[in-house]
């Protein structure tokens, strides 16, 4: 602007001189007269003269523009911290700053949603899990109080109350269990404590354990590993991370199927692929599989899943290995795929 006036204050005393230079009309009048003289012997002094008040005009004018554009900042901040959806509106020329604000806004309402969601499904889940203790320990006090209370029982029934029982307090130290999960991922950070391991072993192993739980529903597992690939890790989250899969294959196959396990070597480490037959996991829900407190199973059955917060801790021990997690689903096929950069590998043939 101030540009603008400097080009168009010079071409007009430009003009303005050549016509008074080459004219022999002279005003009679003493200001236009004192004005026509001055402007024949100060021509540079008026013009400057010209060019301050002009300058200081155009400064006066962005200036109530620019307070009031301040203002106007000032008063959209205000709406940064409201809780409506609406975006924020600026004018024109502070096209900028108003996308910035409105993607500061919709970040921060996103965050408190997320956070919002997060503390109510902890909530739900300290509610459902308080039921599910009582119910095991409702089902323990029964049946020993049915031992204890009738002598003349049979050894039949006295084998079955023993097993239920043990089955119910089982259950019950699994829920307590689970109890401390969700305090120490809450109030502390996971550190890894790496040491050497032979990761074909460690999946045989944990899958051998879990031979009482598949028999039930008469499952397989099948580990294809052509190399015993050794690597270093933390070995007891890894086996947490390794056990928490199995587990969820286990709970949710059809019965009579095989969960497979493949371990491949890749150029950047290990990759190790865990594969059942289940009920197809929708979008919606694959997208929150690793989310703190989130059940694939709404109905809260006590024979299927946990307190949804295995996976989230199994998705943090994988990341502090510099490692991926990640799951698909379809056609009635789940796979979780791990990858893991091996810091030091050792190849022993089988």
């Amino acid at each position: 602007m101030v540009i603008l006036f400097t080009v168009g204050l010079i071409l007009t005393a430009s003009i303005s001189a050549l016509i008074i230079l080459n004219s022999n009309w002279y005003p009679s009048d003493y200001f236009f007269g004192s004005l026509f003289q001055l402007i024949n012997i100060h021509p540079l002094l008026l013009l400057a003269g010209c060019w301050i008040i002009g300058f200081i005009i155009i400064l006066v004018i962005n200036w109530k523009r620019i307070s009031r554009y301040f203002d106007t900042i000032v008063e959209a901040s205000n709406d940064l911290v409201s809780k409506n959806d609406e975006l924020i509106r600026l004018p024109l020329e502070l096209k900028q700053v108003e996308d910035q604000m409105n993607q500061v806004k919709q970040e921060a309402i996103r965050n408190e949603r997320i956070a919002r969601e997060a503390e109510q499904r902890k909530n739900d889940l300290i509610v459902y899990l308080a039921h599910d203790l009582k119910t095991p320990l409702t089902s323990v006090i029964g049946y020993l109080t049915l031992l204890r209370d009738e002598q003349d029982i049979s050894k039949e029934l006295r084998q079955k109350y023993t097993s239920i029982s043990l089955d119910k307090a089982v259950r019950l130290e699994d829920l307590i269990n689970e109890f401390f999960d969700i305090t120490r991922f809450s109030l502390s950070q996971l550190t890894l404590e790496p040491s050497q391991v032979n990761v074909t072993r460690m999946l045989e192993q944990i899958a051998f354990e879990f031979q009482p739980l598949m028999e039930e529903k008469n499952l397989t597992i099948q580990l294809d590993s052509p190399i015993a690939i050794e690597m270093k890790c933390d070995v007891s989250k890894m086996e947490r991370v390794f056990d928490n899969i199995i587990r969820n294959a286990v709970s949710y196959s059809f019965p009579d199927s095989t969960i497979s396990i493949r371990i491949t070597e890749e150029e950047q480490g290990v990759t190790i692929r865990f594969s059942n037959k289940g009920h197809t996991i929708p979008k919606e829900k694959l997208t929150r599989i690793f989310e703190r407190f989130y059940r694939l199973d709404s109905s809260r059955s006590t024979n299927t899943g946990g307190a949804g917060i295995g996976l989230a801790i199994a998705k943090e021990i994988v990341e502090l290995h510099k490692g991926t997690i990640s799951v698909s689903s379809s056609n009635d096929n789940i796979e979780f795929t791990i990858s893991l950069p091996t810091l030091r590998r050792n190849f022993v043939r089988n």
